[in-house]
């Protein structure tokens, strides 16, 4: 018996191993590179200080308490003014202490982002007889996809 239980012990040390004992290796380089606070404010961080700061400043990195945003010049004034209030929406919308100070960076301000130009709309005559609906829709966005794509040569 005693035999056995030795035989136990070393299948588990190179056998299969339970995902939840990987999850620590994994995950420690990437939280020392980015910490879990961080990159929720990244994602977040149009919802957190609204639609007009978040095109003002963007979060570049949080590293003992500090929150670097990197802003043009005249901007970083501005929020200067707002910290407090900048830290405590930051703060409330963490639903914990993880910002006390905000550093800022002297960045240019991101160019708007391009735009497409339309696509003409083209009238797919395969469809009139079609009744209203999600069928017609449907073939309809098809229609106009195969007409109004070019060719290759």
């Amino acid at each position: 018996m005693a035999g056995g239980q030795d035989s136990d012990k070393g299948r588990h040390l190179y056998g299969p191993r339970p995902l939840g004992a990987l999850v620590p290796a994994i995950a420690r380089p990437a939280f020392r590179r980015r910490s879990p606070a961080g990159a929720q404010i990244m994602a977040d961080w149009p919802a957190i200080v609204g639609p007009a700061l978040a095109q003002a400043a963007q979060p570049r990195r949080l590293a003992g308490g500090t929150l670097t945003l990197g802003c043009a010049g005249p901007q970083a004034l501005e929020l200067q003014h707002l910290a407090a209030a900048l830290i405590e929406r930051i703060n409330t919308h963490l639903g914990r202490v993880a910002v006390q100070r905000l550093r800022f960076v002297q960045e240019r301000p991101a160019p708007p982002p391009p735009t497409r130009p339309q696509a003409p709309q083209v009238a797919v005559p395969a469809i009139a007889g079609l009744p209203e609906g999600g069928l017609r829709e449907a073939l309809e966005r098809l229609g106009r996809a195969v007409l109004t794509q070019t060719p290759r040569e």
